[in-house]
């Protein structure tokens, strides 16, 4: 899981060809379909964008890190809008429920979330709207605001952590050690 989320800040454009069944993912800007199955085939980069002018490695790399992650976010919030949920609500439920029984100010909230300009306030607001939150005030400090999981926000992100581990299994179609070095050169990319 942290994989796919670290390849939503940065990651590249992997070579495959892949069937997916039952939700559309937009990995690339063309596709095939045959029968049931939609194959979405992957291309290089210069194909995906129709540019080979690059002015280095390290820009071609920064083009190929973007698209990909708008790739895969774009495959994120289709799937997810399934389970009524934008990327920023299914990730405050995720931190939530990393946290689950303890309750977190909206503070630790918005520092763990993944696009850190996001308004979290916002969306509490909405997850409790949805009754997959809930708030409660701070028995220590009455001016803070503690969030926590719903037993229908419990059910909505253990359906959502199938539907994101599917895409990944779909989608990142490399091993494990490939996996362990991806990570460690955008962990380094980052400082």
């Amino acid at each position: 899981m942290a994989f796919l989320f670290n390849m939503l800040f940065i990651c590249h454009l992997l070579l495959l060809i892949q069937p997916i069944k039952h939700f559309f993912i937009f990995i690339t800007l063309f596709c095939c379909k045959t029968g049931t199955d939609t194959y979405f085939c992957a291309m290089k980069l210069e194909d995906a964008i129709r540019s080979s002018k690059f002015s280095d490695e390290q820009h071609k790399a920064t083009l190929n890190i973007l698209y990909t992650a708008y790739l895969l976010k774009q495959n994120l919030s289709t799937a997810l809008k399934a389970d009524g949920l934008t990327i920023e609500q299914h990730n405050v439920l995720r931190i939530l429920k990393g946290s689950h029984p303890t309750e977190l100010c909206v503070k630790d909230i918005a520092s763990r979330i993944l696009e850190k300009n996001s308004n979290v306030p916002r969306i509490i607001d909405r997850l409790v709207a949805k009754k997959l939150a809930k708030r409660t005030t701070s028995k220590e400090d009455k001016r803070e605001t503690l969030v926590s999981l719903t037993d229908k926000g419990i059910t909505t992100i253990e359906h959502a952590r199938k539907v994101v581990d599917q895409i990944t299994k779909d989608i990142v179609m490399i091993g494990d050690d490939e996996a362990r070095t991806l990570n460690t050169l955008i962990d380094k990319m980052r400082g």
